[in-house]
C-alpha cells in the first residue's frame, strides 16, 4: 500500500510538471484588460487614497508599468480602434463614440468598423491561437443599427458583450439602450443587473481559457463597469459613505471595489491553472473619468480621478488621454519597474504584442505604432516618436477649463495643441509642466512652428485624407 501510495505522489507530481513544462514551451497567453473610463488616479497605486485597488496593484507590481502612456481619443470607440487594428482611429473615420445611424451621419462617420480591418484578433488567430473577446465591444451593433458584422467577425472565436455590441450579449433592461440591443436580437442575451455584469466576463473568459489550454489564446477582458452611470450591489455604495459625501463618488468606489475582486478572481483562476508564468498581461484603459456637465450643478464634483493631470474624459489635455498602464509577463518583463520615460501609446500594442509572442506581422500590414518589446523588456530606452491626436469635441467636457483644442501632437518632452486652422495654439513642456498650466507658444516660436506644420500635415493627410498607415 505504502508503495502505492508513493507511486500515486510521483504520477501526480509527473503530471503537474508535465502541464507546466507544456504551458512553458508553447507560445505565450495573451491577456488585454482594458477599463472603460478609469481616470490617471482611479488605482490606489496611481493615487487613489479612498479605496484600495488591492488585486489590481497587486498585478501591476508583478509587472513593467509605464506612467506616460496614452490612449488615441479620449472616447471609448476610436480608442477601441487602436487598440484592436494599431492604427489611427482617424484612420477609419472615427472621431467619438458610435451612436446612432443620424447621429453617426453627422459626425462623418461610419455606423460600425468594416469587418475587413485588420486585427490583433485575426492575426493571432492565424497564428494558432484561439481567440476571444468578453465585455464592451462599441465598434458597430446597438441603437438603431442591427446590420453591424458580428464580433467574431473580427477574428474571435467566441465574444460576449453587452448594449454596445451584437452577438451573445447580456443587457440590464434598465434603459432604451439596452431595450434597443433587445429589439435588434442577433444573438443569444441574457438578462442581469449592471454590478453582476463583469463576474458574467470573468467567469466567461475562465471557460474559454479552462476549454482552450492546449493551444495559446488571446483573450480581451474589457469591463465597462466603472463607466457611469454606476449601479453597485445593493448596500456597497453606504460603505463608503465615511470615506466622501459625494453619492456618486460612493458608487463609483463600490463598484471599483468590485472590479477589483473580479480581477484578482480572474487572476487566482489563472493560476490555478498554471498558466500565469506563460501569460502576458496587457492592463490599461480606453479614457480619462467621466466629466458630464450635470456633476457640477451646485459646486459638484465629478466622479473618479485623472489624478493632478487637466482634463478628463472629451479632453486631449493628458487627463482625457493619459491612462494607467502595466504589463506583465513573469520572468520576461521587469517586476516593480516604474518606467517614467518611455511614452508609449495604444496604437503600439499590436506590432508590440507580435514581436513579444513571436508572430510575424504580414507584409500588407502597416501600424500607426511601434514595436516597444524591448524596452518593456527592460533591454532598451524608447526611441521617442512623434503622436498625434484629433477629437471632433462631440460631446465636450461639462467643466470648460477641460474644452482642449481638437488637434494634438506629442514630441518628445513637446505636446502642441490646436483647431485644424492653426487658432488656439497651446504648447506645453511635459517633463516640467505636465499639468499643462504654461502655454510657451511665444517663448518658444521654434519649437511651435515646426510642430505646428507636422500636425497640420497630419490632420490632412490622415483626419482629411488618406495617408497610408505608419506614414506619420
Amino acid at each position: 500500500m505504502q508503495k502505492l501510495i508513493c507511486l500515486f505522489f510521483v504520477t501526480v507530481a509527473c503530471i503537474g510538471f508535465s502541464v507546466a513544462e507544456a504551458q512553458q514551451n508553447k507560445k505565450p497567453n495573451v491577456i488585454i484588460i482594458f477599463i472603460d473610463d478609469m481616470g490617471y488616479g482611479d488605482l490606489s497605486s496611481y493615487g487613489n487614497t479612498q479605496v484600495q485597488t488591492t488585486n489590481m496593484d497587486a498585478l501591476a507590481a508583478k509587472g513593467t508599468r509605464v506612467s506616460q502612456f496614452y490612449v488615441n481619443c479620449p472616447v471609448c470607440s476610436p480608442s477601441r480602434v487602436a487598440m484592436m487594428t494599431g492604427q489611427y482611429p482617424a484612420r477609419h473615420r472615427f472621431y467619438t463614440y458610435l451612436a446612432g445611424r443620424k447621429k453617426n451621419a453627422e459626425n462623418k462617420m461610419p455606423d460600425y468598423l468594416p469587418a475587413t480591418v485588420p486585427t490583433l484578433a485575426k492575426l493571432m488567430k492565424a497564428n494558432g491561437y484561439a481567440t476571444a473577446h468578453f465585455g464592451k465591444w462599441h465598434l458597430g451593433g446597438g441603437r438603431d443599427v442591427g446590420d453591424a458584422p458580428l464580433p467574431t467577425e473580427y477574428g474571435f472565436d467566441k465574444t460576449f458583450t453587452s448594449f454596445e455590441g451584437l452577438g451573445d450579449r447580456t443587457l440590464t433592461m434598465a434603459d432604451n439602450l439596452n431595450k434597443q440591443s433587445a429589439e435588434l436580437g442577433r444573438g443569444n442575451i441574457v438578462v442581469a443587473p449592471q454590478h453582476k455584469q463583469t463576474e458574467m466576463y470573468v467567469d466567461s473568459a475562465i471557460a474559454f481559457i479552462q476549454s482552450h489550454q492546449n493551444q495559446p489564446f488571446l483573450v480581451n477582458l474589457f469591463t465597462n463597469d466603472v463607466h457611469d452611470p454606476y449601479n453597485p450591489a445593493d448596500g456597497g455604495a453606504q460603505q463608503y459613505a465615511a470615506v466622501t459625501t459625494n453619492k456618486e463618488q460612493q458608487k463609483f468606489l463600490a463598484v471599483l471595489k468590485d472590479l477589483d475582486n473580479q480581477i484578482g478572481r480572474f487572476m487566482t483562476a489563472l493560476k490555478n491553472m498554471n498558466l500565469l508564468e506563460n501569460t502576458l498581461i496587457v492592463f490599461t484603459s480606453d479614457n480619462g473619468p467621466t466629466d458630464w456637465p450635470f456633476y457640477y450643478k451646485n459646486g459638484g464634483e465629478p466622479p473618479c480621478s485623472a489624478g493632478d493631470l487637466r482634463g478628463r474624459k472629451w479632453s486631449l489635455y493628458e487627463g482625457g488621454i493619459r491612462e494607467p498602464f502595466f504589463v506583465v509577463w513573469p520572468g520576461k518583463i521587469p517586476a516593480g519597474k516604474v518606467n517614467e520615460k518611455a511614452v508609449m501609446s495604444v496604437v503600439d500594442i499590436v506590432p508590440t504584442v507580435a514581436a513579444l509572442t513571436g508572430v510575424k506581422l504580414p507584409n500588407d500590414y502597416r501600424s500607426d505604432g511601434v514595436d516597444e518589446s524591448k524596452v518593456l523588456l527592460g533591454k532598451q530606452a524608447n526611441e521617442p516618436h512623434d503622436l498625434f491626436w484629433y477629437y471632433n469635441n462631440e460631446p465636450v467636457p461639462g467643466k470648460a477649463a477641460n474644452i482642449s483644442p481638437t488637434l494634438a501632437m506629442r514630441s518628445g518632452k513637446w505636446k502642441l495643441l490646436m483647431e485644424p486652422d492653426g487658432s488656439k495654439k497651446q504648447l506645453y513642456n511635459l517633463e516640467k509642466d505636465h499639468k499643462e498650466t504654461t502655454n510657451l507658444v511665444d517663448a518658444e516660436k521654434k519649437i511651435t512652428t515646426e510642430m505646428t506644420k507636422k500636425l497640420a500635415g497630419w490632420y490632412k493627410g490622415v483626419v482629411v485624407g488618406n495617408a497610408p498607415a505608419g506614414m506619420f
